[in-house]
C-alpha cells in the first residue's frame, strides 16, 4: 500500500491505516484534501482480522455510509455468511440485534426516531469482515490520491499554530492536520496530552484457535455460567470470557495451551482438553472516552478517542460514524467553506 508521491506539507496526516483510518483519508480525498496515511505495521494483514476472528456486524448507519460512497458493492462476505437474525421468526419478540451480547427484539426498537434513514433498500445489519473492510478502504483511498506508508510508526510529533510536524525514525512530514486513528493504545493521544478517562475492566476475554479432543463437551453459540462465558461459533474458534477483573490481560503474560485450558475448563465446568493452541490473543471490557476530541491542530476518532468492549462490533461502527462526521467538517476547514468549526 506505498506511493512514492512524496510532498512537503499535506492537509492532513492520519496515523492508522485501520477501517476508520481508512474512511477518513477517503472523506477527506473527496473534497481533493492532500493525505498521508502512517500505519506502524509492516504487514497490515493478520489472522485476527480474518474470518472468523475478524467478523463483524455492521450497523443501519454503517451500511448507508457505505452505500452513499459506492462501497457496498464490493463488500462479498455478507454474501456467503448468514445474518444470525435474518431468518428470526416474526413478532415483537424477534431478536434484531445484540449489543455486547445483550439481546434487542424488535418490539422494543422505536423506528419512528429513524427520520434521517435513507430512501433506500439497504439492509439494517450484515456481516463483514476487519481484513474485507481495510482491503476495500484502501483501494478507494489510493484511488482517490491517498498516500498510504506501512511499517513507519509515529512515535512524537510537534505542533504549532500553523500546523504539525511527524518525525517518525529518521523521516519527516508536516501536515497542517495530524488526526489519530491508531486504536486504542493510541500514540498519537498519549503524545497530544489527552486525557482518557473511564473505568477498569472487570473481565479478560480471550479469542482463540484450538484443536479441542472431545468437542461435543462444550455447547455451540454462546454459553453464560456462573463463572464466565464461552461462545464457540464454529469447531476450534473460541471465545472466553474470565471475571477476573482484567488480571491476566493487564499482566502481559503469554496465553500459553495450559492457562487456556485451565480458564475453559473452569468456565465451562467441563473436564475439556485442547491438543493444539493455534491462535490466542486477550481484551478487556475497559471503557475509557478522551475528554475532548480535539487538542489544538491534533483530532482523535475511533478507538483512540473511545474504547469498551469490543463485543458486537460497536467500536467499528462508532468509529466509521466518527471519521463520516469529522470528514467533512476538517475538509470544509482545511479549504475554509462555510461556517464550520471544529470543537473538542
Amino acid at each position: 500500500m506505498n506511493n512514492d508521491q512524496n510532498q512537503s506539507t499535506y492537509d492532513a496526516i492520519i496515523g492508522g491505516a485501520g477501517p476508520v483510518g481508512l474512511f477518513l483519508a477517503c472523506e477527506l480525498a473527496l473534497a481533493k484534501c492532500s493525505v498521508l496515511v502512517l500505519e506502524k505495521a509492516k504487514n497490515p494483514h493478520s489472522p485476527l482480522k480474518q474470518l472468523p476472528f475478524g467478523i463483524r456486524g455492521l450497523s443501519a448507519p454503517t451500511i448507508e455510509a457505505l452505500y452513499r460512497r459506492g462501497l457496498l458493492q464490493e463488500l462479498e462476505v455478507h454474501k456467503r455468511l448468514k445474518y444470525p437474525h435474518q431468518n428470526a421468526g416474526q413478532g415483537p419478540r424477534r431478536q434484531v440485534g445484540h449489543f455486547a451480547g445483550i439481546p434487542f427484539h424488535d418490539g422494543d426498537v422505536d423506528t419512528s426516531q429513524w427520520i434521517n434513514r435513507l430512501p433506500s433498500s439497504t439492509d439494517t445489519g450484515l456481516l463483514s469482515e476487519m481484513e474485507e473492510l481495510e482491503s476495500v478502504l484502501a483501494r478507494r483511498a489510493e484511488a482517490l490520491g491517498v498516500e498510504i506508508k506501512c511499517g513507519v510508526a509515529i512515535t512524537d510529533f510537534q505542533q504549532s499554530a500553523e500546523g504539525v510536524i511527524v518525525q517518525p525514525d529518521e523521516q519527516s512530514f508536516q501536515s497542517k492536520w495530524l488526526v489519530g486513528c491508531d486504536g486504542a493504545r493510541s500514540v498519537v493521544r498519549k503524545a497530544g496530552g489527552f486525557e482518557f478517562a473511564g473505568t477498569e475492566p472487570e473481565f479478560t476475554g480471550y479469542s482463540t484457535k484450538v484443536d479441542i479432543a472431545d468437542a461435543s463437551m462444550l455447547r455451540p453459540g454462546r454459553n453464560v455460567t456462573t463463572r464466565g462465558m464461552y461462545l464457540q461459533s464454529q469447531p476450534g474458534y473460541m471465545v472466553i470470557q474470565d471475571f477476573d477483573g482484567g488480571a491476566f490481560h493487564h499482566s502481559e503474560k503469554p496465553s500459553t495451551l495450559a492457562h487456556v485450558q485451565e480458564v475453559l475448563r473452569r468456565i465451562s465446568n467441563t473436564d475439556v482438553t485442547i491438543d493444539a493452541l493455534h491462535i490466542a490473543t486477550t481484551w478487556t471490557d475497559r471503557a475509557r472516552q478522551a475528554t475532548t476530541y480535539r487538542n489544538g491542530r491534533v483530532l482523535l476518532a475511533g478507538d483512540a478517542a473511545h474504547i469498551h468492549s469490543p463485543l458486537g462490533g460497536q467500536g467499528l461502527n462508532l468509529g466509521l460514524g466518527d471519521a463520516m462526521n469529522l470528514g467533512w467538517k476538517l475538509a470544509a476547514t482545511i479549504r475554509e467553506e462555510g461556517p464550520v468549526g471544529l470543537v473538542g
